[in-house]
């Protein structure tokens, strides 16, 4: 017997689009750095960690095929996303005043 509803809904992404995605990566981890080299105060922190926000969407989305999933796995994926939020927030908050 061969296991056929399985091959039916997965999903293929064009290398281009998967290609395309790496370079933005890698072009988003080398704003990362360059971010390091100005003197912005506390702003380095919050402003590497809003490229690494948008490097992992980027991942949850086309690496691990998020995009082409049901909107129960988003949501679950979006509850986890906000708890740790929650979390960066409380941890600012102890550092600012400290």
């Amino acid at each position: 017997m061969t296991d056929n509803h399985h091959s039916a809904s997965a999903h293929i992404t064009p290398y281009l689009t998967l290609a395309t995605v790496l370079v933005v990566l890698l072009a988003l981890t080398f704003v990362t750095i360059e971010i390091t080299s100005f003197d912005l105060k506390a702003w380095n922190v919050t402003l590497a960690l809003l490229v690494a926000c948008v490097k992992g969407y980027l991942v949850l989305s086309y690496f691990m095929h998020l995009k082409y999933e049901n909107l129960l796995i988003k949501i679950l994926v979006g509850m986890v996303i906000v708890l740790f939020a929650l979390i960066i927030i409380i941890t600012y908050i102890d550092y600012l005043f400290r």
